[in-house]
C-alpha cells in the first residue's frame, strides 16, 4: 500500500474507531501531540478529545466520504477529507453535517498518526 493508499485508510479507520467509541484504535491513529481545533475555535489534546468520544459528549453515528485530497511531502502529509457526518456533540441534537477535516499526519516508524485535525464545513 502506497503512502497515499494508507492516508485514505487512516481516515477511515479514525471515522470508524470514533463511530464505534474504539478507545484502542483511537489512541493509534492519533499521535500523542495531536490537537482537533473544533469549528468554535475550541482545542482539544488528545487525551481530552478521546474522552470526550468515550463519554458521548462527542457521538458520532454514520460518516460517508465525499472526497479527500492529499499533499505529500516526505514524512509528512496535509489530508482535506469531505464528509457527510452524523453526530450529535456537547449535548446538541443529532444531525448531519457536511464536516470538512483539514488533517496534519506525519510518519515515523513506517506508520502514519494524526497531528492535528481543524473541522469546517464545505
Amino acid at each position: 500500500m502506497n503512502d497515499k493508499e494508507q492516508m485514505i485508510k487512516l481516515y477511515h479507520d479514525m471515522y470508524t474507531a470514533m463511530i464505534n467509541k474504539d478507545e484502542r484504535e483511537l489512541m493509534r491513529v492519533h499521535d500523542d501531540s495531536f490537537v482537533l481545533i473544533h469549528m468554535t475555535g475550541m482545542r482539544q489534546c488528545k487525551g481530552e478529545y478521546i474522552r470526550a468520544i468515550l463519554d458521548g459528549t462527542l457521538n458520532y453515528f454514520s460518516e460517508e466520504t465525499d472526497h479527500i485530497e492529499i499533499d505529500l511531502i516526505r514524512d509528512t502529509a496535509v489530508m482535506t477529507g469531505c464528509s457527510k457526518v452524523t453526530a450529535a456533540v456537547f449535548g446538541g441534537e443529532r444531525h448531519t453535517w457536511r464536516l470538512a477535516l483539514r488533517l496534519d499526519a506525519m510518519k515515523e516508524r513506517n506508520q502514519w498518526k494524526l497531528t492535528q485535525a481543524q473541522a469546517s464545513t464545505w
